[in-house]
């Protein structure tokens, strides 16, 4: 099963969430302190963890300094941010901060157990580990989503999870405009209406590793007003 970190300095709640994972047959740890943390994780050979519940108010470092420190190094774990703030537009700063996904507190364990299953399968299914596509070539480039890599121009780039499901919604959609409402709904699980440009900052990633000049992409392509399609050759 899945090894799971838990970065919480509420030692009750901390102790919760390991007692319910562990019945579910996940291992856990407990990680209390942010910079602990900072420094477990944002190194460029970690100890692994399939995914990391990660509070955003820590001592030392907040949540939102740890992920973006994590990604930062390399380090692209699945990350389900725990946070007291519930308004649309923190949630929206939790995953641009690099988090994978977001929960706010006060909330039921069942739901973060659903949360956390949710997210481990939504990393199966980028990865092709149910017998999808696994694979893929766009123009020069080449996507290995098991891996969540793309290999380019003599460099390999990693993905974080909400880019390898972007890129494999549009790979899946080629030649197809994908609207923003979509990606929010499919990629971020997000309502469709949400106000947020995390849709076009994933998009500019992805160009720097999928085209040879960013600035005039041949494949991933803005229909103004529409969406965004792939073209595999070009």
């Amino acid at each position: 099963m899945a090894r799971i970190l838990i970065v919480e300095d509420e030692a009750h709640l901390a102790a919760g969430i390991r007692f319910n994972l562990e019945a579910e047959g996940y291992e856990a740890e407990v990680e209390a302190d942010g910079a602990r943390a900072r420094s477990r994780l944002a190194v460029s050979d970690p100890v692994p963890f399939d995914l990391v519940i990660l509070d955003v108010m820590l001592p030392g470092v907040d949540g939102f300094a740890v992920v973006d420190a994590m990604r930062q190094a390399g380090n692209f774990t699945a990350v389900l941010m725990l946070t007291a703030k519930s308004l649309p537009e923190d949630v929206v700063h939790g995953l641009e901060a690099g988090a994978d996904d977001y929960l706010a507190k006060p909330f039921d364990l069942a739901v973060l157990l659903a949360r956390v299953r949710g997210l481990l399968r939504r990393r199966d299914w980028a990865r092709g580990d149910t017998g999808n596509l696994v694979t893929a070539r766009v123009g020069e480039a080449e996507v290995d989503f098991r891996k969540f890599e793309v290999r380019a121009r003599g460099e390999t780039f990693r993905l974080t999870l909400l880019e390898a499901m972007l890129l494999k919604l549009l790979v899946q959609n080629a030649g197809k405009v994908v609207g923003k409402g979509e990606i929010l709904q499919k990629v971020w699980n997000l309502s469709p209406d949400t106000e947020t440009r995390a849709v076009d900052n994933f998009v500019v990633r992805l160009r720097r590793y999928l085209e040879a000049d960013p600035r005039a992409p041949k494949h991933l392509q803005t229909v103004r007003g529409a969406g965004y399609r792939l073209a595999l050759e070009g």
